[in-house]
């Protein structure tokens, strides 16, 4: 195959901070701070291929648009340029460095008429919890982990390169998935820093797969893979303003990904676009190789199909719920049959501690036999002397917030207590047969529906994480390991909010046609502007000053 010469728009940058400094010398100049600092982040924006979505980069690639060496580059240029530089969004930990390698080798393929599969040298990003064979250590984000190259790939990152896939490196998280501190801070680890939200950098990207979702919003790879144990793909895509898909826990192999929950944990793709997480997830998912998850997608899949509306999961925050009943138009626009549903589900007693409890008995259980799994390098065997490691390295490590996660799941007992085996039954059984099964069959629905998150709040090193009032059932079907899409419903204050689609066991594929079809109406996906705060919004700078006369 010939490939066509590619040209693309050099990225002009303007560093923000410059621009700010320069008016802040000036007073008569903070009238138009403001404009000129939108004006400037607006060159941040992706220019040619590097804007368009996962399907559109792969058929580029397939048709020789441009080559996956000369993608990559323009990947890696990008990073340096917004990641690591400009506004700095500390979304990625390492790249891989035989990333340009694995492209120049599937380009090679491609010119002798080779096809690997649909993502053929398409760049992936792995949250790094996630092993894979390349040079690069797996961390959750700890200074502990800092020494652990595996050599190994996780069965979903075989699948991803099988099907084509290069990965391209390793992205920021809260560190251990967020499983550390019952006061932490979303997004933050002591081996990358805070990520920073694209669209307003002030702001919480979520987590734990806050850097995953960064950079799948501001275009730092084609897509990226987040994992979940209770909203860690759905609140960071959510907040980043893309599509997330947490599938039925066990679709994806969790194999050399570190664990919180043998119960909850599952991978999941983080995109631009529904088509591009159904394009993920025939990769990944080893354990259903004969499902086609793009196959089913169906613009008109809404056509009488009942949809459950959560009512009593929308929240009380007046944009979001105004926002919500408009994408509820948009889904009775798309033939859908919309049936209120009012009454929660009624948890039983303890359900809460009883579903605390269960995370942190299987997080003691699967973390140590991942630290005795881990190279000779790595000297940290047990949670006991991770927590250790910690206290040592304290002024590194537990600066801006506590363990407190890890003293408590170290006093658990094994998995045989009694206690534990309670627990995991009870909350099985509430969120799954009394849960999210109750509500589809008792409503006669294919699919609910709710507000995907809240509209995110600053990042606050002081005090940690301090959300808002949170709508959804995200932990219901996290716990229940039912897969939950969300897709972008529309802004709030330049900040996105999605609308979750949620179904039974095994459903995946009607959840994913449900949420493209709201989508391929919708098209409500914002690109992030990298605003430094709210007051980048002229007409929010002009309600934070006094009123003049003007």
């Amino acid at each position: 195959m010939k490939y066509k010469t590619s040209t693309f728009p050099t990225i002009i940058i303007f560093a923000i901070g410059l621009a700010v400094s320069a008016c802040s010398k000036d007073p008569s100049a903070q009238g138009d701070k403001q404009k000129t600092a939108v004006a400037q982040t607006f060159n941040y924006q992706p220019q040619g291929i590097l804007a368009k979505s996962l399907p559109e980069i792969a058929d580029a690639l397939n048709k020789g648009d441009i080559t996956s060496e000369a993608l990559v580059q323009l990947y890696l240029d990008r990073i340096n340029t917004i990641d690591k530089n400009g506004p700095t969004l500390q979304a990625i930990l390492r790249i891989n460095p035989n990333a340009l390698d694995d492209a120049k080798a599937l380009d090679a393929l491609l010119f002798a008429g080779i096809l690997k599969g649909p993502l053929h040298g398409v760049p992936i990003l792995l949250k790094d919890n996630i092993e894979s064979k390349d040079p690069i250590p797996t961390t959750a984000g700890a200074l502990a982990l800092q020494d652990n190259i595996t050599g190994r790939d996780s069965p979903l990152v075989k699948g991803l390169r099988d099907a084509g896939a290069i990965i391209l490196g390793k992205t920021n998280l809260s560190q251990w998935a967020n499983f550390r501190s019952e006061n932490s801070m979303s997004g933050w680890s002591a081996m990358g820093g805070q990520v920073r939200n694209p669209h307003m950098l002030d702001r919480n990207p979520c987590g734990s797969s806050s850097g995953s979702g960064a950079a799948t919003a501001a275009s730092l790879a084609a897509g990226s893979v987040g994992t979940e144990t209770d909203g860690s793909v759905i609140c960071p895509s959510n907040a980043n303003g893309i599509v997330g898909f947490k599938p039925t826990v066990g679709l994806v192999s969790q194999q050399y990904i570190i664990p919180i929950s043998a119960s909850q944990d599952t991978a999941g793709p983080m995109t631009k676009t529904v088509m591009g997480a159904a394009m993920m997830m025939n990769a990944m998912a080893t354990t259903m190789l004969d499902t086609d998850y793009t196959a089913g997608l169906n613009s008109e899949a809404l056509k009488g199909v009942r949809v459950g509306v959560l009512r009593f999961a929308v929240g009380n925050n007046s944009k979001i719920t105004k926002t919500f009943n408009a994408a509820l138009e948009e889904l009775k626009q798309s033939g859908a049959i919309l049936v209120n549903i009012e009454k929660e589900p009624d948890m039983p007693e303890g359900y809460d501690a009883m579903a605390y409890d269960l995370l942190k008995y299987e997080f003691k259980d699967g973390l140590n036999a991942y630290l005795a799994s881990t190279p000779e390098s790595v000297q940290t065997r047990t949670l006991k002397e991770l927590i250790a490691f910690n206290e040592d390295h304290k002024g590194i490590e537990l600066t801006l917030f506590d363990q407190s996660i890890f003293l408590a799941s170290q006093a658990m007992k094994s998995l045989d207590d009694p206690e534990y085996i309670k627990a995991r039954n009870a909350v099985q059984k509430a969120t799954r047969q009394d849960g999210v099964d109750k509500l589809l069959k008792d409503n006669n629905v294919s699919v609910l529906v709710a507000p995907s998150g809240a509209v995110v709040p600053r990042v606050d090193p002081v005090n940690g994480d301090l959300w808002p009032s949170f709508p959804g059932v995200g932990g219901m079907a996290a716990r229940a390991g039912y897969p939950h899409a969300t897709v972008p419903m529309g802004g709030i204050g330049s900040l996105s909010v999605g609308l979750s689609f949620i179904g039974g066991k095994n459903e995946d594929a009607n959840i994913l046609s449900y949420a493209y079809a709201y989508e391929q109406r919708s098209n409500k996906r914002l690109e992030p502007n990298y605003l430094s705060n709210a007051e980048d919004i002229p007409e929010v700078a002009k309600a934070m000053r006094p009123y003049r006369g003007e």
